[in-house]
């Protein structure tokens, strides 16, 4: 029977109010590890690991020992599980479906699990670990190789003599409030990590604050980034398709790297293309951002169509157009179905200009616009002429910049 500790009251009030105020999961977990010191628990170590809902780690682990503080990784799928993994205490826990596990190490450790081995050489005396489980009873027992939503925790000392009952009772007493402020936190954290991620960093911020009604938008003055591959039509009649998703994926990565390492934000991908802006304060500096990615961009294709040529797969080139000017950024479409993005007239003239690379010879074009912006640079920026574009009243200049790489990589000369 679990006796009800004194000191549990004061850490279970403190973890309901870090759950309400959505604290971030290390503050959360290095508070209560501090907390549970102050109340006589003589841990030398904590870990925790959940599930993780993103598009490239599926899981999440966060270590706390005496020494160090708290710290965390991020776990990347994989095709076959970890080594690590399988013989772990919280593996065994979830093909167990086991509510808890504790190993007394003094005397040593079991050899089926490493971690505890490891531990035991490190002077800890007592391992203790459970679960929490987020998902309702009806959703079933759990696949250890693929669990419900929950968390799994461990504790270890370095006392002699290991945790006392009245300490492990602490625990036991605290554990389902700190899985329900970690639930808290963690979605608040999946939220903002989905919306950035299918948004892009910036709309998914503003969405996450509230900015969420139908019709609200801002007017604001940025650069415009149209980035189109160029003959992916021909290439996707070809290709097979699991071959064709990774081509793509290959060119969107380096062109979404290029983009945010220099301030963009990626608006939205549209078949072989993406719409990105640059928005970080004045023209000015959106200019010279916008133009420093589309520089590094050049060679980061030149270098990966290079690689995939060694390797006899296909290449692309691509097409790029830079404008600038008003436009209006927010939600736009249906009551049941919203985008934050962007529309107006420098968005369609920065289309048209896209439309002009057969026109010009060129694959990567600037308007006026970003041109007169640019200046001081340092990229060579040479003349197109003046064009009269569809739907635009007045005639426009159009440029583009001069580098060996980058014409290389935008024509797809090897």
């Amino acid at each position: 029977m679990i006796q009800i500790d004194v000191n549990s009251g004061p850490l279970i009030a403190w973890l309901m109010e870090q759950g309400l105020q959505g604290a971030p999961q290390q503050d959360l977990l290095q508070g209560y590890c501090q907390r549970l010191v102050a109340a006589g628990v003589p841990l030398w170590r904590f870990t925790v690991a959940q599930r993780a809902f993103h598009p490239k780690f599926g899981g999440l682990g966060f270590w706390w020992t005496r020494e160090e503080g708290i710290r965390h990784e991020h776990y990347e799928y994989r095709e076959s599980p970890r080594e690590e993994w399988l013989r772990s205490p919280f593996f065994y826990i979830l093909e167990q479906d086991l509510e808890e596990y504790r190993e007394r190490l003094e005397g040593g450790a079991p050899e089926r699990f490493p971690l505890l081995g490891e531990l035991h050489g490190r002077g800890a005396t007592d391992y203790f670990a459970a679960g929490v489980r987020f998902a309702p009873p009806e959703a079933g027992p759990n696949n250890p190789l693929s669990p419900h939503e929950g968390m799994l925790a461990s504790w270890s000392t370095d006392r002699k003599g290991g945790f006392s009952s009245r300490e492990l009772d602490l625990i036991r007493t605290t554990l389902p409030h700190l899985g329900l402020a970690l639930k808290s936190s963690s979605n608040r954290q999946m939220a903002s990590d989905l919306l950035q991620v299918y948004l892009g960093r910036d709309a998914g911020r503003r969405v996450l604050s509230g900015e969420i009604q139908r019709g609200s938008s801002q007017q604001i003055d940025a650069v415009i980034c149209l980035f189109d591959l160029k003959g992916f039509t021909q290439l996707s009649e070809r290709l097979p398709g699991a071959e064709l998703i990774d081509m793509l994926n290959g060119y969107f990565g380096l062109a979404v790297e290029s983009v945010q390492s220099h301030g963009g934000n990626i608006l939205k991908f549209m078949g072989d293309g993406m719409l990105a802006m640059f928005n970080l304060g004045s023209i000015e500096e959106d200019a010279h951002a916008a133009l420093a990615a589309a520089n590094e961009l050049c060679g980061k294709v030149r270098s990966f169509n290079a690689a995939r040529e060694a390797e006899g797969l296909p290449t692309a080139s691509y097409t790029l157009a830079l404008h600038a000017g008003d436009i209006l950024y927010g939600n736009i479409g249906a009551e049941n179905r919203l985008d934050f993005t962007v529309i107006g007239q420098t968005v369609n003239q920065t289309a048209r200009i896209a439309d002009m690379h057969r026109s010009v010879g060129q694959s990567f074009i600037i308007s006026e616009v970003v041109k007169n912006a640019a200046e001081g640079t340092g990229h060579d920026l040479v003349s197109l002429g003046r064009y009269m574009l569809r739907g635009v009243a007045e005639p426009i200049e159009l440029y583009t910049i001069y580098g060996k790489n980058c014409v290389a990589a935008c024509a797809g000369e090897q």
